[in-house]
């Protein structure tokens, strides 16, 4: 009886494990400049995808994110339902880095609300993104919900989530910067 139900569970979960993504390559060393703090590791990460069109950094973003890390926008097509698109970081390298080759791409943090307990961080990060540095206005802005992982030594970002202003949908006063007195 035993044995059969150890071939049911292996029969079960076989076709799972042919489903889960392969093992994910170890991050590049980080920079401990970059991941100390909250306030360097969220710096760190909009730095390493921001700049004029050329390739970035592509290992000091790396190095920022857990193995097995997800980044996952989310999409609005008009034809159809919202859909997340999920990515590990080599996805969003090799997606994002064929596009910032040909476009300057400069994206901020506007405004910030963490909550953290213990070992973990989940952070709203308001976002503006420009063509250019110098552009006095972004071409759009959104939030990114980032979860992140203390080990005791540095800060690990293990998912990054976002989605942007659009028609009908603007981003919540709590979630922007104070207006000015």
């Amino acid at each position: 009886m035993r044995m059969k139900c150890l071939m049911l569970i292996i029969a079960m979960a076989s076709p799972l494990a042919a489903q889960q993504p392969a093992t994910p390559l170890p991050a590049p060393a980080a920079d401990s400049a970059d991941v100390r703090s909250l306030d360097a590791v969220l710096k760190a990460l909009y730095d390493a995808i921001s700049g004029p069109a050329e390739d970035r950094n592509w290992d000091r973003l790396r190095s920022l994110f857990s193995p097995g890390a997800r980044l996952i926008p989310t999409r609005h097509p008009r034809d159809s339902a919202a859909a997340v698109l999920v990515l590990d970081v080599e996805g969003y390298v090799s997606r994002a880095g064929a596009y910032f080759k040909q476009n300057g791409f400069f994206e901020r943090e506007a405004a910030r609300r963490v909550e953290r307990f213990g070992s973990i961080a989940h952070v709203f990060s308001t976002y503006e993104s420009r063509h250019t540095a110098q552009d006095s206005v972004p071409f759009t802005r959104g939030i990114n919900s980032i979860q992140l992982f203390f080990d005791g030594t540095r800060w690990w970002i293990v998912t990054v989530f976002w989605d942007a202003e659009r028609p009908g949908l603007t981003i919540p006063r709590e979630y922007l910067p104070p207006s000015p007195p």
